[in-house]
Formats: structure tokens, C-alpha cells, sequence
């Protein structure tokens, strides 16, 4: 049958390779996807490993990224979402119901502190926190409602590292979950699912992405059943990474184990200057022998101790407004080094008094190392210091 332009113009071939295949990842910036039945588009509604059907469900390059993070962190699955926080939250909204109780670690990045205040007030979900260093600290606080453990494998800002395999060992005994941000280690440092952990979320905006180019976040789980469910509320939250987003991430964790790798050794570097510098109060880096974390994190992390360090000044504001080469901008892990006040940006929402428990204080300032060379970002550093 002759059809008209106007339906001829809707309707180009798609071509599909047949000898030769594509190198990368292509990118489906797809909404929909089309059945030949009625009865195949309604099977492919039915969860997340059916035929794709619309890229709020899933989508095939979204889909790459998933399965490729996955692979990395020893999961079974891996759900991609349009944010740290949106992978958070939804995480947080499978495992969840009204009157439960959750433990954090004190040194906690400041939107979860503010998604599980947020829980608090509508669900009346109460939150105790443990420094993180001892298992016992969990036994002491757990209550009959106690249903989850969130940690960070190298806490955001002050780069705390926990006694990870122990708290996880200990909340499994106890029939509590365990979800675990990995953003600061990616699994190029550390794989927490190896520990037992049943999550494992990433902002993908940071190391994994890589570029300060994209906004995501994943989360990947040990569990199938887990996944169905954080699936479920993702779709409902209309929490979906656009595809052209997981096109960006998978193009960034091709160099991933290159960068974590350099913004290691340039942050090791920096971390040592620092620690002899008289203007310098205390330097937060767990490679540093004086570090509180130093013991558990050379036996956790494998091949660094992180691209980010903190310290304290006597007038960090000052300290960031003489910076030249460094950025004062929030994320971190891409090509550029960025330095905040976490106080008054990531954690402005954290009551002061978490925060002093946490080791943040009003003269706390983030360094986030990129891929400068270290003898320019040093002399940066050091004019701006007093």
C-alpha cells in the first residue's frame, strides 16, 4: 500500500548490524518501544528483567550500565536512577515502613542525613547513630523495629572509613539490612557486597561519570527479590536515568580504574603537604598514618585511600576565596580539583550537633583531588593557606 509523506516520514528503518557489531555502548534515547501484540506489551510491564517497553521502566543502554556496574560490585542486579539521591530514596522507600528504626554512621553525606529526617517527620521513622568503629556499637543500638544500617565505605567529608565487615557481620545476625554508599571508594577500592552488605549505592554524578558532565545515581543489590522491589518504588518515584545519561557514565568508567588510581596518589600527596603545614589543624585522610582510620582502611580499601581529604582551618572561607586553580564548586571526582565548606553547602541541613560528632566543624573544608598535576595544585594550595 502507498502511503503519504507525512506517514512515510514517521516511520525510518532501524538498520541492525549483522557482521559488524559496535564497540560501545549505543545510545537508545528511546521513549517508547513497539510489540507486535497487545499481550507482548502487557507481559513487558510485568517487571524489570521483561522486554523493554518504555525507558521509565528501562532501556537498553540504561540497561548496560546497570548490568556493567553490577558486574563490578558482585551483584546480581543494578537499578539506574536520575540521582545519588533518587537511587537513595528509593532504596530507602523498598526497605521502609512507618515506625521503623534505622542506625546510620555519624559521618554521614548530608542529603541521606536529610532524606532519613524527612522519613522521620512523615513516617515517624526514628534514626540512632554510631560512630562505626565497633560492632558493639550497633548491638547496643538495635531496637525490636530495627530494620537497616547505612553506611559509607569512606565517609563524606571527613573521609571516616568503618569497621565495615564487622558492622555488616553484626546487622546480618541480627536480621538487619545493610546498605552501603560506595561513592568515595567506587569498587575500583572496595567492594562491599563481598562483605555481605545486601545494597550498595553509587552517585554516578562523581567518579563513575567522571567528567562534572552528567547527574545519576545506581544502586546495586545482592538480592533479586530486593531489586524487584527498589525497581518498583524507582518507577513509581519517576526516579528513571535518562539513557542519554548512562550513555555518559559508561563512556566515564572505561578510564575509571586510571582516575581513581591518579586523584589517589595526587590526594595522598596533598594529604601529606598538608599534615606539616602550620596552618593546618587537622588533616582528615585515612592514608595518613595519624588517621584514626588508618588500620581498617589499609585493610579494606585495595589500591588507595580515596581522591578526597578534608581539613581544618582557622578561616576556611578565606582560605577558599584566595584559590586559584582549585574550584569552589560542589561534587567531586571529576577532571577539575573542587574544594567546599561542607558546613554551609553538602551538610547545611545536618544539626550542629550530628555534625560535631561527625568531626565536622565550622573550619572544615573538602578537597576533592581531579587530575591536575600535583605540584601546580600544591602551589595553589599553599598561597591560599595563611
Amino acid at each position: 500500500m502507498t502511503q503519504h509523506p507525512a506517514t512515510r516520514a514517521t516511520r525510518m528503518s532501524v538498520p541492525t548490524p549483522v557482521e559488524g557489531r559496535p564497540v560501545g555502548v549505543p545510545l537508545y534515547q528511546n521513549a517508547i518501544f513497539a510489540f507486535d501484540t497487545a499481550a507482548e506489551l502487557a507481559a513487558a510491564f510485568t517487571g524489570p528483567d521483561q522486554a523493554f517497553l518504555y525507558s521509565g521502566y528501562g532501556n537498553p543502554t540504561v540497561r548496560a550500565l546497570e548490568d556493567g556496574l553490577a558486574d563490578l560490585e558482585g551483584g546480581v542486579a543494578g537499578l539506574a536512577t536520575g540521582s545519588g539521591m533518587s537511587a537513595i530514596n528509593a532504596v530507602l522507600f523498598a526497605l521502609l515502613r512507618a515506625g521503623d528504626h534505622v542506625i546510620v554512621q555519624e559521618a554521614l553525606y548530608g542529603g541521606t542525613h536529610a532524606a532519613l529526617s524527612g522519613l522521620a517527620e512523615r513516617w515517624g521513622i526514628t534514626v540512632s547513630s554510631i560512630p562505626g568503629d565497633d560492632p558493639a556499637e550497633l548491638t547496643a543500638a538495635l531496637r525490636p523495629r530495627t530494620r537497616l544500617l547505612v553506611m559509607e565505605t569512606i565517609a563524606n567529608p571527613t573521609c571516616v572509613v568503618p569497621d565495615l565487615p564487622g558492622l555488616v557481620a553484626a546487622a546480618r545476625a541480627a536480621g538487619v539490612a545493610t546498605v552501603v554508599d560506595n561513592t568515595f571508594a567506587t569498587p575500583m577500592l572496595c567492594r562491599p557486597l563481598e562483605f555481605g552488605a545486601d545494597v550498595v549505592v553509587h552517585s554516578a554524578t562523581k567518579y563513575l561519570g567522571g567528567h562534572h558532565d552528567v547527574i545519576g545515581g545506581v544502586a546495586v543489590f545482592a538480592d533479586a527479590d530486593l531489586h524487584r522491589r527498589t525497581w518498583r518504588q524507582a518507577v513509581t518515584l519517576g526516579a528513571a536515568m535518562d539513557p542519554f545519561a548512562a550513555w555518559l557514565v559508561i563512556r566515564g568508567m572505561k578510564t575509571l580504574s586510571l582516575r581513581v588510581a591518579a586523584a589517589c596518589s595526587t590526594a595522598a600527596e596533598m594529604a601529606s603537604r598538608l599534615a606539616e603545614h602550620p596552618a593546618v589543624a587537622t588533616v582528615h585522610y585515612p592514608g595518613l598514618a595519624a588517621s584514626p582510620s588508618h588500620a581498617r582502611a589499609t585493610k579494606l580499601l585495595d589500591g588507595g585511600y580515596g581522591g578526597t581529604l578534608a581539613l581544618d582551618l582557622a578561616a576556611p572561607h578565606a582560605f577558599l576565596d584566595r584559590l586559584r586553580l582549585i574550584l569552589n564548586a560542589g561534587s567531586l571526582g571529576g577532571p577539575e580539583t573542587v574544594a567546599m565548606h561542607p558546613a554551609t553547602t553538602s551538610h547545611r541541613s545536618v544539626d550542629p550537633a550530628v555534625l560535631a560528632r561527625a568531626g565536622v566543624t565550622a573550619g572544615t573544608v573538602r578537597i576533592a583531588l581531579g587530575l591536575e598535576h600535583p605540584d601546580d595544585l600544591w602551589a595553589d594550595i599553599a598561597q591560599a593557606l595563611p
